[in-house]
């Protein structure tokens, strides 16, 4: 075995399993290549991954330089096979590094180790030690809402095929640690990962056409089968039991289902044009589908395992009801009671899934049935099933696959999850002009000033009659628009309010954004000005620095406003308001986002203080660090206190879903996570005080002057557009088929236009990570040196005592070390102008190493991440893997550019962006 690179011999030990995982799947993969591809590329992948590791073990320029040289004179066939060999390598990379995290967490609950953070039982922990209340817990979670919304992500390149293979393999690799094999079926293992990565090599990673809305939706949808449904019931019924163990007064206390999952994929409109009422509706049925469909099977194999007699044990009088309404009259049953009444819960069930969706059941039931008409009632029989059994001798049963499906039904219910629609204000706000001009009313409602426009949207709300009229005909965008809200209402009659409950606003910048869109929700029968009734929650979504600036302002005026404020009572009196980390980010930079961000939760936990409503935050977080991505539990609990008021929701990106829940159990722990950080920070951490002054007032400083270098290269920059372009694979990012949504907001070219997704994807494929770090070290430069004796000392305080600003350093020392400023240097070689070249990325190299030494000398550290040897090794081991595909990436770019027309440019440039991004992991 190789020499352990590591000073930390212990950690090193425990990473021992790691690398024998990475190693077999490496070498499983060489041997599929050599198999299937010859000796020559064999023997050509072996010599550029030695070549890569030579170079990053011993920092060998020559190794650099002949990587370099071997890329570069690829030809193209042999080129594609080598981007395939260090793209899945990379794969399989993570598949094995999620395992280890497996591993390790049931070693540490085997050892009966101390619980680690983020875990329930150190939340309850740290809640115990604090003496929280019986009452007090149980109020938690009697208020409490988490919930990951998964959103289609524009740079998931990797098609559904491709990622069920890699679950396969991560299976294969849990069998071996879980049982004891015999040689025969280790070999029967190891044949097994053979055909699994087999098959993995010879199916294409790239789809032909560009992807729909629906295929997003069922790729998220794939998430529910392997992770979702099964974990969320689990994660449950170990909170049940462990809140007696660790306070003996917190047994028996209820958990309602607090911990959700939320979904814009289907219901996001904001610049997709191919998101319509249809495609809305058709999401809907696919995800109820998925729900019906797992608990009618799950009632099959609950009626397989409940064979009890009824000679032999007792029943409930609820029991004898559904036995008695069941249509089962099989004579070889009619001592069998819970088998019974189940197939009548199943013939039931299967009337609803035909009714609700045309879903035809697995197994055909055994005759007619009445469907249920809500969730409740299916959940009052399931409840009935269980009291049974706890009350006449086997509550052992019920605790079984009874206890898990009818938490999943609770958690689930008829819609599968929650549903959000987005759309941008600007829309709204033509709808509402063309509504209007339609009236004959005489007004011009785009020419009306902000008040004036507020004053007639009150009043419309108060008004019983519609806006729009059925007599009429309207604009495509109008009657678009009209015909989502109406979609909304049908499916809350079908599925429940549960299904569609949020409408979230994009660029929302003043009251009337928000109150076009409670007038829009009223001509859908959503609001009822009669009853005071709002059936959906109103989200505003304040994204750039000036909305974030303005946002405590813009709450302020609308909950002064008694016509939403009584709309608002009919919502438990909670306003949900969404924060978004991207085009702020785009905006000002990755401090000057944070730092604004965390201003504007101030401002509206003192707004909504004054106004005694609750607030709930909605936080639009990326994979990226430029996107807000990070550790989640590190993040919440680095919000300000009062900002966790019990609940929390939080946007799941692309490849980071793939990286978070493709495995079950790696998936219910980052959802243990969410929960886990929204209890700590609610009951524990809510009543800490705030940051010094001085803390704040360097922020201030700090901030500023990383705004004005941010955007002094961004905005400013004669050119700087030009730059990014050429020395990116933005534009090779747009052609891809990897998302139905455009890259650009207009047809126009400025950043200004660009999405925030492909301008921090196109940053990490060049390994320069500009979003997540560039003007930090002008700032502290700057703060240094006007404050020479005590300046550094100062942020060296900050970082030891104040978690939001620490949460910043960490999160940029993870992204400056996932960066590359040598191979950053080949990108900047294809701009085509020199003097623009070398006069940016000179700039930018000075930041970046400004960046690195601020990092480091606020957290004392010699080297990057040196507080975090467990990511430094993993970052280590990958980049040997890695650095080949942007090489070879550079190459074809060329070649692409000078306008080379074989396909294979092109697609090797593609199967080599899906390569990076799975190396780095959080990329976009």
């Amino acid at each position: 075995m190789d020499q352990i690179e590591t000073p930390n011999r212990e950690a090193a030990k425990k990473d021992v399993p790691l690398r024998y995982d990475t190693r077999l799947l490496g070498r499983i993969l060489g041997e599929t290549v050599r198999d299937q591809e010859g000796d020559a590329v064999f023997d050509l992948v072996e010599h550029i991954r030695r070549t890569g590791v030579l170079f990053h073990r011993d920092a060998d320029e020559a190794a650099r330089q002949e990587l370099q040289a071997t890329m570069s004179g690829l030809p193209m066939d042999r080129a594609l096979r080598i981007i395939r060999a260090f793209g899945h390598f990379s794969h399989l990379a993570n598949i094995a590094e999620d395992q280890h995290h497996i591993r390790r967490t049931r070693a540490l609950a085997i050892a009966k180790a101390p619980p680690a953070q983020g875990t329930m039982a150190y939340a309850l922990g740290r809640a115990a030690k604090a003496g929280i209340s019986r009452d007090r817990l149980q109020g938690f979670f009697a208020r409490a809402l988490c919930s990951a919304v998964l959103t289609a992500h524009p740079t998931e390149i990797r098609r559904k095929s491709s990622i069920d293979r890699e679950m396969e393999i991560a299976r294969l690799l849990d069998e071996r640690d879980r049982v004891e094999f015999t040689p025969e079926e280790l070999r029967a293992n190891r044949q097994a990962l053979r055909r699994a990565v087999l098959t993995l090599w010879q199916t294409s990673i790239l789809r032909d056409t560009r992807l729909r809305v629906i295929d997003e939706v069922a790729n998220g949808l794939a998430y529910y089968d392997h992770t979702f449904l099964r974990a969320l019931p689990i994660f449950y019924a170990d909170l049940e039991d462990r809140l007696g163990s660790i306070e003996a007064a917190w047994r028996d206390i209820d958990v309602p289902s607090f911990l959700r999952m939320g979904s814009w994929i289907g219901g996001d409109r904001d610049g997709n044009p191919y998101v319509t009422a249809d495609v809305t509706r058709q999401t809907l049925t696919l995800q109820s589908q998925r729900a019906l469909r797992f608990y009618l099977e799950e009632l099959h194999r609950l009626g397989s395992e409940l064979s009890l007699d009824g000679r032999i044990v007792h029943v409930s009088d609820g029991l004898r009801g559904l036995v008695e309404s069941s249509a089962d009259r099989a004579p070889e049953r009619k001592d069998e009671p819970y088998r019974r009444a189940i197939v009548g819960i199943y013939a039931r069930l299967a009337a609803t899934a035909w009714s609700l969706d045309r879903l035809e059941p697995p197994q055909p039931p055994v005759g007619p049935a009445p469907a249920y008409e809500t969730v409740e009632d299916l959940k009052a029989d399931l409840d009935t099933l269980y009291r049974s059994l706890a009350e006449n001798g086997s509550a052992d049963l019920a605790r079984g696959r009874l206890r898990s499906l009818r938490r999943a039904a609770d958690v689930f219910g008829f819609h599968l999850a929650s549903l959000d629609l987005r759309q941008n204000s600007d829309v709204h706000a033509r709808v509402m002009a063309e509504l209007v001009a339609a009236t004959g009313a005489g007004i011009d409602y785009a020419a009306l000033e902000e008040a004036a426009r507020v004053d007639f949207l009150v009043a419309e709300l108060g008004n019983m009659r519609p806006l729009a009229s059925p007599y009429l005909s309207y604009g495509e965008e109008t009657a678009a628009e009209l015909d989502l809200v109406r979609v909304a209402a049908d499916a809350h009659r079908r599925y429940g309010r549960a299904a569609l409950p949020n409408y979230v606003i994009s660029k929302a910048d003043s009251v009337s954004d928000i109150l076009e869109v409670a007038v829009l929700l009223k001509e859908g029968g959503l609001l009822d000005p009669r009853e005071g009734r709002l059936d959906v929650d109103i989200v505003p979504l304040f994204e750039t620095i000036g909305d974030l600036q303005r946002c405590g302002r813009i709450m302020d005026e609308l909950l002064a406003l008694p016509a939403y404020r009584r709309l608002l009572a009919a919502r438990g009196g909670t306003q949900e308001v969404m924060l978004g980390y991207s085009d702020s980010n785009k905006d000002g930079g990755y401090l000057t986002s944070t730092w604004e961000l965390y201003k504007a939760e101030l401002a509206l936990i003192e707004t909504f203080k004054r106004h005694e409503v609750g607030l709930r935050l909605f936080h639009g977080r990326g994979g990226s660090v430029g996107r807000g991505g990070g550790p989640s539990y590190d993040a919440i609990l680095a919000q300000p206190p009062g900002a966790v008021q019990g609940a929390i929701r939080i946007t799941e990106q692309g490849e980071v879903i793939a990286g978070k829940y493709s495995n079950a159990e790696v998936g219910r722990r980052n959802l243990e996570t969410l929960a886990a950080a929204t209890l700590e920070a609610s009951l524990l951490d809510a009543d800490r005080p705030p940051p010094p002054a001085d803390y704040l007032a360097v922020m201030e400083e700090l901030s500023a002057r990383a705004f004005r270098a941010y955007r002094d290269l961004v905005y400013e920059t004669e050119g700087f557009d030009r730059y990014f372009r050429e020395s990116t694979v933005l534009e090779e990012i747009a052609s891809l088929n990897i998302g139905s949504r455009p890259a650009s907001r207009s047809k126009k070219q400025g950043i200004e236009d660009l999405r925030a997704i492909p301008w921090v994807f196109s940053w990490a494929q060049c390994r320069l990570m500009l979003p997540g770090w560039y003007g930090f070290g002008a700032a502290i430069e700057a703060w240094t040196a006007a404050r020479p004796a005590d300046g550094m000392a100062m942020l060296q305080e900050m970082h030891d005592n104040w978690p939001f600003f620490r949460t910043i350093l960490s999160n940029m020392d993870m992204v400056l070390a996932k960066s590359d400023i040598a191979i950053a240097s080949r990108y900047s070689e294809l701009v085509t102008d020199t003097a623009l070249r070398e006069r940016v990325f000179g700039r930018v190299k000075r930041e970046w190493k400004s960046s690195i030494d601020a990092v480091c000398a606020i957290t004392r550290q010699k080297t990057l991440l040196e507080l975090n040897p467990l990511l430094a090794r993993s970052i280590r081991n990958r980049f040997p893997y890695i650095d080949p595909l942007n090489h070879v990436q550079i190459e074809l770019l060329r070649r692409h550019r000078a306008g080379d027309p074989d396909p294979a440019v092109v697609q090797g440039i593609h199967l080599s962006i899906n390569g990076i991004a799975a190396g780095l992991r959080n990329s976009g």
